[in-house]
């Protein structure tokens, strides 16, 4: 668990970041090992459907799907992600919720951690995503020439949740599955932003965004992270993705947790108990069972109009 050290440093800083925090053979191996399954069922789709010439077999993870991005011209990772799109969900709408993800998201090492911020009844909180940029120079483009799914802007992850979640005591969990440094985009934050209010986001390409004259960038911090590493940020702490300008992929999970029985701020999606000390017989231990909660979700919601998440005015005037 972390020390009184390590707390204060989140509290006064409003992020932490933490070496070897799990083993990373026991936990991010395996995750490694099934999303090659992933790859290959994607490979496989769009080599039937004429979009790409080669399935890429031979190559390893990193070089294999971003190929597969350079050839097809689209960015694929709702293949891979662990949640749905907040819009346009459909029986057929591709995601991954297999046992590796979800013991990475029960290890017990990380909920200790968890545990230390949030208390001993930690919800899973729904929103929640796996990131695989690749490098910015072979991404595919939209039509005004910008790199679809590139650096991220900045923000706050309380700005990307509906306001029932303002009072919720929600915490990021950030984790690279590969080594991550400035030059292939790790994660950057503003010490100390946490102690302010919600600030106004404005939509964007890259996702909802903090319009720069609200900004002081200059105090910027990047955190380059080992494989193992975590990052932990407050809901309201500033921070944003640098642009991946390496010759390899920037692979990365995404995690929140919160205390039981708090809004998550998309109570669309599934939540569920991932430790409790008071009552251990709710603690959800079933990756099939996980599975099948997200495969009801999109079922339920492609016949459903679509939800509203975004609390933002896209005509304000700070997003003109």
């Amino acid at each position: 668990m972390l020390s009184s050290d390590e707390i204060k440093h989140f509290e006064d800083y409003g992020y932490l970041a933490k070496s070897n925090a799990f083993d990373p053979q026991e936990v991010i191996d395996p995750i490694i090992k099934e999303y090659e399954g992933v790859l290959d069922n994607l490979a496989n789709i769009l080599f039937k459907q004429g979009t790409i010439t080669s399935t890429y077999e031979s190559l390893e993870f990193g070089e294999r799907v971003t190929s597969i991005y350079e050839e097809s011209k689209q960015i694929h990772n709702q293949f891979f992600d662990f949640s749905l799109p907040q819009k346009g969900i459909t029986k057929d709408t591709p995601f991954w919720a297999g046992p590796a993800v979800f013991n990475a998201l029960v290890n017990p090492d990380l909920l200790d951690i968890v545990q230390s911020i949030v208390g001993t009844e930690i919800a899973s909180n729904p929103v929640q995503h796996v990131r695989v940029k690749i490098p910015e120079n072979r991404a595919p483009r939209d039509s005004e020439g910008n790199v679809m799914y590139g650096a991220t802007p900045w923000h706050q992850d309380l700005g990307v949740v509906t306001e029932e979640a303002d009072q919720t005591d929600m915490l990021t969990v950030w984790f690279p599955l590969m080594d991550t440094d400035e030059e292939n985009g790790c994660l950057q934050v503003l010490p100390g932003s946490h102690t302010g209010e919600v600030m106004t986001h404005c939509p964007g390409a890259q996702g909802v965004q903090i319009p720069g004259v609200l900004l002081a960038s200059d105090t910027a911090r990047a955190i380059p992270l080992k494989k193992g590493d975590i990052l932990l940020l407050n809901k309201k702490t500033i921070h944003s993705a640098l642009p991946n300008m390496s010759s390899r992929i920037r692979w990365s999970f995404d995690l929140r947790y919160q205390p039981v029985g708090q809004p998550t701020g998309r109570n669309n999606f599934p939540e569920f108990v991932a430790r409790s000390r008071s009552n251990p017989s709710t603690e959800l231990r079933d990756a099939t069972e996980w599975a099948h909660m997200w495969e009801a979700t999109r079922n339920r919601l492609a016949n459903e109009e679509d939800p509203s998440y975004n609390r933002w005015d896209p005509e304000h005037i700070l997003c003109a």
